[in-house]
C-alpha cells in the first residue's frame, strides 16, 4: 500500500500526456495497476485475477517480500501480463519481516537502529529519507531490478511502495536515470516530479492519482462507479491492491479489508461493464514504456 490520498493536477503542457501516447485530446485512458504483488500468497493470486479476469491492466512486484519467488513463478507462466518494479525501502509487517536484497552491510543508512529497514510510518520515512545515502539508494534499487532480470523476467516500469515518487528529487532523478538505462517508464504522480518529467517530453498521468488505500471500505463499489464516469479526458492511473483474504492475510496484514474489498469490485461484472459504457480506454505500462525508451534515447 501507498497511503497517498489524491494529488491535485498540475497544468505542465498543453498536450496532455494521453496526447504523446497517439490518443484524441478528448480520450479517457486508464492504467488499472495491481500493486504489492510479491507481499503474500494471496495478494498474488488475486492480482493474477484481477488481470486475468477482471480490469486490472498490469501490477508491480515487490521483489525482497517473502512471496515474490512464487509470484515470479506466476509471472513466467505468464508472459502476457506485463509488469514493473515496485521498488521497496521499507517494510510494515512484523510477523514476516523483509529485508533489503543487497548485504545489509553494504546499505546501513537505510536500516533502523535494530538492523531492519523502516517501517513506512510518517516517522519512519522521514527518519529513512534523513539517513539514506544516494549510493546506498542506487545498490538496492539495482541489486532489485537485476534479481528480476536474473529471473528471466522483463518489466515494463519502476515504481515506489509507500514513498510517492522516491521520496525526495535526488531518489525520484536517479529512478529516472535507471529506468533509462533499463529502458522502462517510471509512475510520476506529485505535482512536482509530473512538471520535471513533462518538461523533458516524457508521458505522465495528466491527472488526479488515485491509491486505492485513501478510499473508504463501505460503499467502495459506488465510488469506484462514480469515479469511471468522473473520468476526465487524458492519461490516468488507479493503484490498487487486490488480495483474496483469508485467515493468514488477516493475521499479518492490517489492510486485507480494503484488499478484499479492491478484488471483489475489479473482478465484478459491473466493473466490466462500466468501462464499456463510459468508452474508457483501459492501457498497461507497455505503452507508456515505449514512449520513455523512445524520448531516453534522444536525449
Amino acid at each position: 500500500m501507498d497511503g497517498h490520498a489524491f494529488e491535485p493536477a498540475a497544468a505542465v503542457s498543453s498536450v496532455q500526456s494521453s496526447e504523446l501516447l497517439g490518443f484524441p485530446p478528448d480520450a479517457r485512458v486508464l492504467i488499472v495497476n495491481c500493486d504489492d504483488l510479491g507481499m503474500s500468497p494471496a495478494i498474488n493470486a488475486a492480482v493474477v485475477d484481477s488481470i486475468e479476469a477482471g480490469i486490472a491492466t498490469s501490477c508491480s512486484l515487490m521483489v525482497p517480500c517473502p512471496s515474490a519467488p512464487d509470484a515470479m513463478r506466476l509471472l513466467r507462466q505468464r508472459p502476457e501480463i506485463p509488469f514493473g518494479i515496485h521498488l521497496t525501502l521499507v517494510c510494515e509487517t512484523t510477523q514476516h519481516r523483509w529485508g533489503p536484497l543487497a548485504p545489509k552491510a553494504k546499505v546501513p543508512s537505510l536500516l533502523d537502529d535494530a538492523g531492519e529497514l523502516f517501517m513506512p510510518t510518517p516517522a519512519g520515512r522521514s527518519e529513512l529519507l534523513v539517513r539514506a545515502r544516494l549510493d546506498e539508494v542506487e545498490l538496492e534499487l539495482r541489486a532489485q531490478v537485476n534479481a528480476v532480470a536474473d529471473a528471466g523476467l522483463t518489466p515494463t516500469h519502476l515504481d515506489f511502495h509507500c514513498l510517492a515518487d522516491g521520496g525526495s528529487d535526488d531518489i525520484l532523478d536517479l529512478t529516472v536515470a535507471l529506468a533509462a538505462e533499463y529502458g522502462l517508464a517510471v509512475r510520476v504522480w506529485l505535482a512536482p516530479g509530473r512538471r520535471r518529467m513533462r518538461q523533458r517530453g516524457l508521458p505522465v498521468i495528466d491527472n488526479d492519482f488515485l491509491d486505492s488505500f485513501s478510499l473508504d471500505i463501505d460503499g467502495k463499489a459506488a465510488h469506484y462507479a462514480q469515479l469511471l464516469s468522473d473520468l476526465p479526458p487524458g492519461l490516468n492511473e488507479w493503484a490498487v491492491h487486490p488480495s483474496l483474504g483469508g485467515e493468514e492475510s488477516q493475521a499479518v496484514d492490517t489492510g486485507w479489508r480494503v484488499r478484499c474489498s479492491d478484488y471483489e469490485f475489479l473482478t465484478s461484472p459491473q466493473a466490466r461493464e462500466l468501462l464499456q459504457q463510459e468508452g474508457i480506454v483501459v492501457i498497461d505500462y507497455r505503452t507508456v514504456q515505449h514512449a520513455w525508451s523512445r524520448i531516453s534515447a534522444t536525449e
